[in-house]
C-alpha cells in the first residue's frame, strides 16, 4: 500500500485549521502522515494542531526565507510518502478525496481536481472552480493563463523529486505555478472534473487563485520568462 504525505503550510490559521485537519485525518491510514510547516504563526495555530495528539502529524518550523512558497517547500522536503498531497490550512476536504486521487495517481504523476468555491462560512459561491475559470489542459494555455491551484494537487514521489528544489525567486515562480508548468511541459497532468474540496476564499486568503491578478503586464511577462528559463534547466 502506498504511503500518503499531506503537506500543509500554516501561518496564523487558527480560525479554520481544526476543521481542515479533521476532514483530512479521517481519510488517512495509520502509516500516513501530515507534514505541517509553520511560517511563524503568532496565534494559536500550533496549539490547535498539537491538541490533536495524533502521531501522524509532524510539525516543522520554516526557518529559511518566509512566504507561502518557501513554507510549502519546507513541508515537502520533510515528506516521506509515495503520494504527496498539497493542503491549504483553511479548506475542507470532501470524504472521497484521498481515495479518488490515489486511484488517479496510479496512472498519472500529477493530478489536479476541481473544487467547490465557498466563502469563509462555507456558503457556496460557485460549484465548479474549473467551470468558472475555464480550466483546460495544455502547456501554452497554462503558461499564458495559470489557473491551477496547489490546494487541488497531488503527485507521485518521482514528480516531486524533479520539482525540488523550487526556483529560487518565489515571487516570480509561486509553487503551484511551478508544479503546473512542470507537469504540463512533460504532459504528465491529469485533470479530474470532480470537486473534492470546499475551497474557502476569504479576506485572509494568501492567494485568490483564478479570481484576479494585481500584477502588471511586465510582471506577468517576467514571471513566465523566468519560469521558462527554470524549466529548461530541469530537462
Amino acid at each position: 500500500m502506498k504511503k500518503i504525505s499531506v503537506c500543509m503550510a500554516t501561518y496564523n490559521g487558527e480560525k479554520y485549521i481544526k476543521e481542515q485537519l479533521e476532514s483530512i485525518l479521517c481519510q488517512l491510514g495509520e502509516n500516513d502522515e501530515v507534514i505541517i510547516s509553520d511560517d511563524g504563526s503568532k496565534d494559536s495555530t500550533l496549539d490547535i494542531v498539537r491538541s490533536f495528539q495524533d502521531p501522524r502529524i509532524r510539525i516543522y518550523m520554516n526557518t529559511g526565507e518566509h512566504g507561502f512558497t518557501k513554507n510549502f517547500e519546507n513541508a515537502l522536503k520533510h515528506s516521506t510518502g509515495d503520494y504527496i498531497f498539497i493542503s491549504d490550512q483553511d479548506d475542507v476536504w470532501m470524504k472521497d478525496k484521498v481515495r479518488v486521487m490515489c486511484e488517479a495517481l496510479k496512472s498519472w504523476p500529477l493530478v489536479v481536481h476541481d473544487a467547490t468555491v465557498t466563502d469563509g462560512d462555507l456558503n457556496v459561491r460557485f460549484e465548479s472552480f474549473f467551470q468558472e475559470y475555464g480550466i483546460r489542459q495544455g502547456f501554452l494555455r497554462t503558461l499564458l493563463k495559470t489557473r491551477y491551484t496547489g490546494a487541488c494537487m497531488a503527485m507521485r514521489r518521482e514528480f516531486l523529486k524533479r520539482a525540488l528544489p523550487f526556483p529560487r525567486n518565489q515571487k516570480l515562480c509561486p509553487y503551484d505555478y511551478w508544479f503546473a508548468y512542470l507537469g504540463e511541459y512533460h504532459h504528465e497532468v491529469k485533470l479530474l472534473h470532480i470537486p473534492l474540496i470546499l475551497y474557502r476564499r476569504h479576506e485572509n486568503t494568501a492567494l485568490h487563485a483564478g479570481e484576479y491578478s494585481t500584477r502588471s503586464f511586465n510582471e506577468k511577462v517576467g514571471t513566465r520568462l523566468y519560469c521558462l528559463k527554470e524549466l529548461r534547466k530541469r530537462k
